[in-house]
């Protein structure tokens, strides 16, 4: 068995529209989803036979690559569970609560994820992570999928802004597919990768 596996879809290929396409599902969830799921486990392989063989020659593009496909693998697994065709609306709970402390309310975070996400220079990602070292959410963002991004963070909700996620339906309008994602957020998912983040003594720097 191979170490990476694509994950099933939550929900139909079309679930997501107007938001999202089904073509734009299909060819991202089976394509390039699986581009990385296969990319990661190649280099797996190839480290390998690197520590069979003794001969690190390439050793730096390898373990470049594995962070970009792993990344990617581990970014659109996220993703698509971020998602949920009766989603939108507003988060609640402690959730709710975190992002009023750190941020100063719902819509200033969601201000702030949109403009990073779509601040990003060319391809990557708009994320809310969770920070162990400070113990809080941040926004952050990655260019590809792997740069860029502070170690020691826990994704809570992401958005992949790579021209294959919307280029289909929006053509270069990524603000527009940015202002609409809200619309399929699902909230109920964010909010329990929050509570385990929250949990989680991922640093062994506290006893909570």
């Amino acid at each position: 068995m191979a170490p990476y596996e694509l994950p099933d879809l939550p929900y139909d290929y079309d679930a997501l529209e107007p938001a999202i396409d089904q073509r734009i599902m299909e060819l991202h969830h089976d394509k390039h989803h699986q581009g990385y799921v296969d990319g990661a486990n190649s280099a797996l392989e190839t480290l390998e036979q690197m520590r069979q063989s003794g001969d690190y020659g390439d050793i730096k593009g390898v373990e470049r690559n594995l962070a970009f496909n792993l990344s990617g693998h581990v970014n659109h697994t996220v993703f698509w569970e971020n998602m949920n065709p009766d989603g939108g609306g507003e988060p609640g709970g402690e959730l709710a609560d975190a992002l009023e402390e750190h941020f100063g309310g719902v819509d200033q975070f969601k201000e702030h994820f949109s403009a990073a996400a779509k601040g990003v220079e060319g391809s990557g990602w708009g994320f809310l992570v969770y920070d162990h070292v400070a113990d809080k959410p941040l926004v952050t963002m990655a260019e590809n999928h792997q740069n860029q991004t502070p170690q020691g963070v826990t994704p809570l909700l992401v958005l992949d802004v790579w021209e294959h996620a919307y280029y289909l339906q929006y053509e270069n309008g990524r603000g527009e597919y940015v202002d609409n994602f809200w619309d399929v957020v699902n909230w109920d998912d964010v909010a329990q990768r929050y509570d385990e983040a929250q949990n989680a003594d991922v640093l062994g720097q506290h006893t909570h």
